[in-house]
C-alpha cells in the first residue's frame, strides 16, 4: 500500500508562483511515473504533467512554458512548480503514481489564483 501526501497549495495572486509537493511512502515504494492532476470546479478532472521514473517530463498545452514538474526519487517526492498563475489555473490539484501495476492518488491540494 502506498500513501501520498500533497502539500503546497494556497491563494495566490495572478501571476504569482506556488509549489506543490507529493510526498509517497509505504513499503518497498518504487515509484514508475508521477502524474499531476487538476479538478476545476463543474469541469472534469484534467491531466497537468507527467514525470517518468527516468525524468522526462511533459505537459498540458494549457500549462505548458509556466508549470514545471520534477521528483526527487530518494524523497519518493514529485513537485509542480507553477508560475505565472492565472485565475483558470483555479482547482483541486491531485498527484497519482504508478507502483508495479497499480496507480494510487493523492488526497489533493486546492491552488486559488485570484484575478
Amino acid at each position: 500500500q502506498v500513501q501520498l501526501v500533497e502539500s503546497g497549495g494556497g491563494l495566490v495572486q495572478a501571476g504569482g508562483s506556488l509549489r506543490l509537493s507529493c510526498a509517497a511512502s509505504g513499503r518497498d515504494v518504487n515509484i514508475n511515473t508521477m502524474y499531476w492532476y487538476r479538478q476545476a470546479p463543474g469541469k472534469q478532472r484534467e491531466l497537468v504533467a507527467v514525470v517518468t521514473s527516468g525524468g522526462v517530463t511533459d505537459y498540458a498545452d494549457s500549462v505548458k512554458g509556466r508549470f514545471t514538474s520534477s521528483r526527487d526519487n530518494a524523497k519518493n517526492t514529485v513537485y509542480l512548480q507553477m508560475n505565472s498563475l492565472k485565475p483558470e489555473d483555479t482547482a483541486v490539484y491531485y498527484c497519482r503514481v504508478l507502483v508495479g501495476l497499480y496507480y494510487y492518488w493523492g488526497q489533493g491540494t486546492q491552488v486559488t489564483v485570484s484575478s
